[in-house]
């Protein structure tokens, strides 16, 4: 996992290319939605709900590859999967895991905005 990068350059310039004027919205989108996702995957793992851990996971898995963060993409599968086998105990180590992922990726983020 760690041999992913933290940003897809390549990925990220496409994106602002494509989205012209909107791409500040989005970026500013991903990082308001991912909060709320990093929040409704503690929730779910306070009340050992393994199947909305599991879906929160896949959203955001998906949200942070399309945004162009594989590491953080990454992250988010092995707790999508961990979720999907009720492996909570363990899910809670990967969230603390996820959670400084994407302090590092929404401070890089918010330099691209400020760019």
């Amino acid at each position: 996992m760690n041999e992913k990068p933290h940003l897809d350059e390549k990925a990220l310039a496409e994106l602002q290319d494509v989205m012209e004027d909107e791409f500040d919205i989005l970026i500013s989108t991903y990082l308001s939605d991912s909060r709320d996702r990093i929040e409704a995957l503690r929730s779910a793992l306070r009340s050992a709900d393994a199947d909305s851990f599991t879906r929160s996971a896949h959203s955001f898995k998906g949200s942070s590859v399309n945004i162009g963060a594989p590491r953080l993409g990454a992250i988010c599968m092995e707790a999508e999967v961990a979720g999907r086998e009720g492996r909570l105990g363990q899910a809670d180590n990967i969230l603390e895991v996820m959670e400084r992922e994407f302090n590092t990726i929404s401070n890089m983020l918010e330099r691209t905005l400020r760019a």
